[in-house]
């Protein structure tokens, strides 16, 4: 069976302004001083290492989480109007 890998974006964090300071959704009273101690927070937060995608002019940050999905072949048709079923 073929797999296919999907991705899907999940919202992990927000720049809180001025400067490059960083915010995580599920710590909201903890304010990261720059992107790279925001991202290392989330790392000892989950405790797995994942990718990321930043939105610079949104001021997000995303967890790219991965699934792998197996795609199942497409039967082949079948004709009945002859019999041949």
């Amino acid at each position: 069976m073929e797999k296919e890998i999907k991705e899907e974006l999940v919202l992990i964090a927000k720049r809180c302004p001025p400067g490059d300071q960083w915010v995580l959704l599920s710590d909201p009273n903890h304010v990261y001083p720059s992107l790279t101690d925001a991202l290392e927070g989330y790392f000892q937060e989950v405790g797995q290492p994942c990718d990321f995608r930043l939105s610079p002019i949104k001021g997000e940050l995303y967890a790219i989480v991965s699934t792998v999905a197996e795609i199942k072949p497409i039967p082949p048709k079948k004709f009945n109007m002859y019999g041949d079923y």
